[in-house]
C-alpha cells in the first residue's frame, strides 16, 4: 500500500541551520499541474485512466523522486525546494554532493555552478571566482565561473540561492544573474531560500519521511584536493549517513563515475547494493542506445561488476516504433534482460513540449507535441521499461501518475 495520506510531522530544528520550525503537519497535495497536463493530452485510454484519478487521494510514492527538490519553481537544492517536493509526494529526495575549500560536503548540482545558482557575483565573494564576470562583447558571451572549492563552508552559507540561470548577453552582473526562463518563476525566490550542507539535508529528509539519493558530483578541481582523495570523498558521503543512523536500505548513492560506484560496492557493500551508476555514455562519439556495438560496457558486464541499479536519461530508454508508438530502446531491453534495476532522469525539466520536448525527449521528438505527452512517456517508462523511479523537477506530476497506477 502507498504511504498514509497524511504525513504527521513535528516542527524540526536542524542544529546550526536556518530552517528551524518550517516543517509542519501536511497532507500530500499534487497541485493543479498534473490535472492541467491530463487536460492537454490527446484523447485515448491513458487520458481516461488518468482523468479518473483526478479526485485523488494523493500519497507519497518512492517512484516519484525529487530532482534537486522541486526546481521547476523553487531554487534547487534548498530547504524550501525539498519541502515542496515532499509535500507533492516525492518519496525519495536528492542532494547533489560537492565540497567546499575546507572539505565540507554541501548540496550543489556542480562544484562550479555558484555563479548561476547563487548571488555570489553580487557579493564580496566574487573575488574568489576562478573566472571573474566578463560582460558580453560582440560574439563573445558573458562569462563567469565560481566554485564551492574556493570558499569555506561558513562563506558558502552566507550566499543566497536563486533559480539556476545566466544571461549570456549580459553586460552587467545584475543582468547576468537575472535570467530565469519564462516558464519558470522567481516567485519563491523573493524571500531568500535556504542553502544546505549534505548533513543538514539528511536531517531534513528524515524529518519529511523521505528516503535518500545523494549524487557524488565530479569535482571541478584536480583530485586529490589538498590531500582529500576521490576515495576519501566517496567515503565521506557514506559516513554522513552512518553518523545520522540512516539504514543503507534507505539510501541510493549515485555517481556518473563508475569507479565511485565500484568503490562503494567493494568498501561499503550494504550501501553499494543500491549504488546507482548514472549513465552518460551519450558523450561518446558514435554512441547509440539502439546499437550495443557502441556501448562501452554491456548490461551483463555492468551486472557482473556488482551493479544493481543504472540510471540513464529518459531518452536513452525509449524510441519510436514503426506504428508511431513510444517503445523501449535496445538499451532498456538489454538492461531488463540482465536483471538491472532502472531509474531515470528527468521529467518536468524541458519547458513546454509543443515543439518536440528538447534534450530529454530527443528519441521521441516526432511523437511529442503537447505538454500532456509527459504522461505518455511516463506510461512507457512504467509499463514497458519497468523503471523503479523517475526523477522530476515537479514531483507532483510523477506522484499523480504513481498514485493512479498504485506504485508505492
Amino acid at each position: 500500500m502507498l504511504r498514509s495520506l497524511t504525513l504527521a510531522l513535528c516542527a524540526t530544528t536542524l542544529a546550526g541551520s536556518a530552517m528551524a520550525d518550517v516543517i509542519t503537519d501536511f497532507s500530500v497535495q499534487v497541485g493543479p499541474r498534473p490535472l492541467y497536463l491530463v487536460d492537454n493530452m490527446d484523447d485515448g485510454e491513458l487520458k481516461q485512466k488518468l482523468a479518473a484519478c483526478m479526485t485523488g487521494p494523493s500519497s507519497t510514492s518512492t517512484w516519484s523522486i525529487g530532482h534537486r527538490g522541486a526546481p521547476l519553481l523553487f531554487p534547487e537544492h534548498t530547504v524550501e525546494s525539498n519541502v515542496a517536493a515532499a509535500r507533492m509526494g516525492a518519496g525519495i529526495l536528492e542532494c547533489d554532493v560537492t565540497f567546499t575549500k575546507d572539505k565540507e560536503l554541501v548540496c550543489r548540482h556542480a562544484q562550479n555552478d555558484l555563479h548561476t545558482t547563487t548571488n555570489i557575483l553580487q557579493t564580496d565573494l566574487a573575488e574568489t571566482c576562478v573566472t571573474p564576470f566578463t560582460p558580453a562583447s560582440g560574439d563573445q558571451a558573458a562569462q563567469a565561473e565560481c566554485r564551492t572549492s574556493e570558499i569555506t563552508l561558513e562563506q558558502f552559507m552566507t550566499l543566497t540561492p536563486k533559480m539556476d540561470a545566466a544571461n549570456g548577453q549580459a553586460t552587467t552582473v545584475d543582468e547576468y544573474v537575472d535570467a530565469t526562463a519564462n516558464w519558470r518563476t522567481d516567485l519563491f525566490s523573493v524571500q531568500p531560500a535556504t542553502l544546505m550542507t549534505h548533513a543538514e539535508s539528511i536531517e531534513l529528509f528524515k524529518s519529511l519521511g523521505a528516503k535518500f539519493t545523494p549524487e557524488l558530483k565530479t569535482p571541478s578541481v584536480d583530485m586529490p584536493f589538498e590531500g582529500f582523495s576521490q576515495q576519501d570523498y566517496a567515503q565521506k558521503l557514506i559516513d554522513e549517513y552512518k553518523a545520522a543512523s540512516v539504514p543503507a536500505s534507505d539510501v541510493w548513492p549515485q555517481s556518473f563515475n563508475l569507479e565511485d560506484v565500484l568503490y562503494w560496492i567493494e568498501n561499503e557493500p550494504e550501501f553499494g547494493a543500491q549504488a546507482v551508476y548514472l549513465m552518460d555514455e551519450y558523450n561518446i562519439e558514435g554512441y547509440s542506445p539502439m546499437d550495443p556495438a557502441t556501448w562501452p560496457n554491456t548490461m551483463e558486464e555492468l551486472k557482473s561488476m556488482g551493479i544493481n541499479y543504472i540510471a540513464p536519461p529518459t531518452w536513452m530508454l525509449v524510441t519510436v516504433a514503426d506504428d508511431g508508438q513510444m517503445v523501449p530502446s535496445a538499451l532498456a531491453e538489454a538492461a531488463k534482460e540482465a536483471g538491472l534495476n532502472i531509474i531515470t532522469w528527468t521529467v518536468e525539466r524541458s519547458g513546454p513540449l509543443g515543439e518536440g520536448g528538447g534534450w530529454y525527449y530527443q528519441s521521441v521528438a516526432d511523437v511529442t507535441n503537447n505538454d500532456g505527452d509527459v504522461f505518455n512517456l511516463l506510461n512507457v517508462l512504467h509499463e514497458d521499461v519497468g523503471v523503479a523511479g523517475v526523477f522530476s523537477d515537479w514531483p507532483g506530476t510523477t506522484t499523480f501518475y504513481a498514485n493512479c497506477f498504485g506504485l508505492e
